[in-house]
């Protein structure tokens, strides 16, 4: 009975967020330069790629440039998310719009849930449109139909949740700019930690390491830790995209980059409505 009486108040602050942020201009120009500039790599997707002097065909095209595509999307959606969200709290602080909305029978904990979630719809349906514009593009141009794609799309959002929650978090601990950039900190380190572990893999550095005295071994065991333990933004897009790949026999592969970021997503949330319990609202 409480869950139902608490669902209201989330479901006014969601559509106030989503329809506040949908009236920001900056948002809109946002969206319009995105839509933009995925629209116009349409000339890309063409039938009539060389390699060798061998043609290739159209779903060999598609699936490359798709990926690439797919993840420069999700990197992408995933700054403008820590962008929109560094400066929620503090607009609505400074608009008075805090104390408003809080002076009602309101919860802090249902103010911050519906902050969550018209963000991440927000954000998740900005990442699903442009991920959509390529999926038309590629189902018009080569006639090539991955209905996988929207499925990916949707998987990735989890990432944006992990965003959405961590900037708010931090933009309550340090000024907003600084908390955008630790998160966009986080995911950079996260790019580069799987760039280098995927180097590792390969004979040279494995010869490397087995030459390399006990000393550096250890160095490489905490290492393989606390790669192990970072967000794995990246390992989520890797596992979104592998659901169109032409190798679809492995299903949806390993699945601890999910577990990762949701974990991470569960105990950033219970720090975030336990820090803004404290708050003082003004």
């Amino acid at each position: 009975m409480e869950t139902s009486k608490s669902l209201p108040p989330i479901t006014r602050i969601t559509k106030f967020t989503l329809i506040d942020e949908l009236q920001q201009r900056s948002f809109v120009i946002m969206f319009v330069i995105c839509a933009l500039c995925v629209f116009l790599i349409r000339g890309c997707f063409q039938g009539n790629y060389m390699v060798n002097g061998q043609a290739l065909d159209a779903a060999t095209i598609v699936r490359t440039l798709s990926k690439a595509t797919f993840h420069v999307i999700g990197a992408g959606v995933m700054v403008i998310t820590a962008l929109l969200s560094m400066r929620i709290f503090r607009r609505d602080r400074t608009e008075g719009m805090q104390a408003c909305i809080l002076s009602k029978p309101i919860a802090r904990w249902q103010y911050v849930m519906g902050k969550i979630i018209g963000l991440w719809l927000l954000s998740t349906l900005f990442m699903f449109t442009l991920h959509s514009i390529v999926f038309l593009i590629t189902s018009i141009n080569l006639k090539v139909f991955m209905p996988e794609y929207l499925i990916a799309s949707l998987l990735c959002s989890i990432n944006l949740l992990f965003v959405v929650v961590a900037v708010l978090l931090l933009s309550l601990l340090m000024p907003d700019i600084v908390a955008f950039l630790c998160v966009l900190g986080v995911g950079i380190v996260g790019f580069v930690g799987d760039g280098i572990a995927a180097a590792g893999h390969s004979q040279i550095a494995q010869a490397i390491v087995q030459q390399s005295s006990g000393h550096t071994q250890l160095d490489v065991t905490w290492w393989k830790v606390m790669y192990a333990l970072w967000p794995k933004l990246l390992g989520v897009q890797q596992l979104a995209s592998s659901l169109f790949e032409s190798e679809s026999n492995h299903g949806f592969g390993p699945i601890y980059p999910l577990i990762n970021v949701l974990v991470y997503c569960f105990i950033l949330g219970a720090l975030l409505f336990k820090r803004f319990r404290n708050e003082d609202i003004v």
